[in-house]
């Protein structure tokens, strides 16, 4: 039989923090494709659309796709917005009465007049579809997971990696129950168990760490018949809302009670570690002088500031620890990025070559990371800010800047520019005429992605607390909605177990 599968991705991690609210025009600077127009372009990658395309090929499905939306984190998602790319995936949804759906979505999307954007497009889908139409959905690792979504989609898969590796064969895998439900072979349903806690220790962390023993777990219990997935989710801080945190997903069949057990035990494991962080945090001072002193005889040093990171919602201007870097006279380095839409315009209104003195940075929210610095420099080039990646992340994917300068100010190269994107792939420097292995010193805006791409380059990784809006003192931040006692609010609290 030839199933009829509505498919979409849709995914932002909402920064409630962030002042800067995600309206229509924030996808469509990134992703945003209305039905299957050049879908072909993702075949392959590493993104949900690509597992989707695999799923209907390996199917024969006919595959009916309404839209593909994604764009940087940021603030809150505009009700507008929301209910645009929403209501694309409803009326695919009456026009074609679908067997099946699957959806790429993010589980931290939060929007202006309601806490749980998943849930709240689930909802809306049902009530059109119906109870019994199979609701298939991927989530990323650093998912806020709700009751409504479990409630309302029977197959949850989340990401297995962080760095995130593995999206298009999480779809597939999606894909896979999803085939078998429609086909009567299996009838799914997913138990959550949540800790409280606001992320994970490591932020989900799968290179080193508790998460490899739990994920390794994991998959050894998929192995069971009725156990079709299971998702461990490390949560998102930067998203002030009711359900947040740490959970477990068992996607299953039957009796629930030794797959609760079994997810109660990897939450027990996430709460007795909560502790035990794996990162040194480096304050900027302390990171302008190991890059002094370093030595680059077996490559370079690679700086992650963490705490300005655009992949966590944060501004991507942030200037504390480039005036750390710039005072202490490191030469022969490579910064990205500072979003400054309006710098990176003003240089454009120069030409390669010229020198420019301008106050760069800091114009959001002097507060988180500091404020502006005046820097004169070199224009080295000038960009429309495209690129494409080629890492184990973004491998066949563009990227976009907007209005890109590259600025040279004391030896430090300076990708300056008007979209605040995390740098998690090596592109985003040679795009625009950097060479990172040929620096001393790299600077780059990431919490963890960074290492797919610029582990196997870099000499020593260190990573840098500026104080920006991904701070890792949470204390900082005005939380008003999360539920208390929450870890790490409140350090003494005693935790009651489901």
């Amino acid at each position: 039989m030839v199933f009829k599968v509505l498919t979409a991705e849709f995914k932002h991690e909402t920064n409630t923090f962030n002042k800067r609210k995600t309206d229509l025009s924030a996808f469509k600077a990134q992703t945003f494709v209305i039905g299957s127009d050049n879908l072909e372009t993702f075949a392959g990658t590493n993104t949900g659309v690509a597992g989707c395309l695999e799923s209907a090929q390996k199917f024969a499905w006919n595959m009916d796709h309404a839209v593909t939306a994604d764009t940087e984190p940021s603030g809150l998602v505009t009700s507008k917005a929301f209910d645009t790319i929403t209501n694309l995936i409803l009326e695919a949804a009456r026009a074609n009465a679908p067997d099946g759906v699957l959806l790429a979505l993010h589980g931290a999307m939060v929007v202006e007049n309601f806490e749980d954007g998943e849930g709240e497009l689930l909802q809306r889908l049902r009530d059109i579809i119906g109870p019994d139409i199979p609701i298939a959905i991927t989530l990323d690792l650093h998912a806020n997971v709700t009751a409504k979504m479990c409630e309302l989609a029977d197959i949850i898969v989340s990401y297995k990696t962080y760095p995130h590796i593995d999206i298009r064969e999480t779809a597939c895998h999606a894909g896979d129950i999803l085939q078998r439900t429609m086909a009567g072979e299996i009838s799914p349903t997913t138990l959550l168990v949540r800790c409280p806690m606001l992320r994970e220790a490591n932020d989900g962390r799968t290179d080193i760490g508790p998460m490899t023993d739990r994920l390794k777990n994991a998959r050894a219990y998929e192995e069971n018949n009725d156990v079709f997935a299971v998702s461990i989710n490390a949560g998102f801080e930067g998203s002030d809302i009711k359900e947040v945190g740490p959970t477990v997903l068992v996607t299953y069949q039957g009796d629930s009670t030794n797959h609760q057990l079994f997810a109660e035990a990897i939450i027990e494991d996430i709460w007795e570690h909560r502790g035990d962080v794996i990162n040194r945090y480096y304050t900027v001072e302390e990171a302008a002088k190991i890059a002094v002193d370093f030595l680059d005889d077996k490559g370079p040093l690679l700086i992650a500031e963490f705490a300005d990171n655009p992949g966590g919602g944060a501004y991507g201007d942030a200037t504390s620890l480039l005036a750390a870097l710039l005072k202490s006279g490191v030469t022969n380095a490579c910064f990205g990025s500072i979003a400054d839409p309006s710098a990176a315009m003003q240089c454009h209104q120069r030409s390669t070559g010229e020198s420019i003195t301008l106050d760069l940075g800091g114009k959001t929210d002097p507060n988180f990371g500091g404020g502006p610095i005046t820097v004169t420099g070199k224009i080295e080039l000038l960009s429309d800010g495209r690129c494409i990646g080629d890492g184990p992340m973004m491998n066949g994917q563009t990227i976009n800047f907007g209005k890109t300068c590259v600025l040279r100010v004391q030896g430090i190269d300076i990708l300056i520019v008007s979209e605040a994107i995390q740098i998690i792939d090596q592109q985003q420097f040679r795009g625009f005429g950097i060479d990172p292995t040929s620096k001393s010193i790299i600077v780059l805006k990431s919490m963890q992605h960074f290492r797919a791409a610029f582990k196997p380059i870099a000499n020593k990784i260190i990573v840098c607390e500026s104080g920006a809006l991904c701070t890792t003192d949470v204390k900082k931040l005005p939380y008003q909605n999360v539920p208390r006692p929450i870890y790490p609010l409140d350090l003494n609290m005693v935790r009651h177990k489901q």
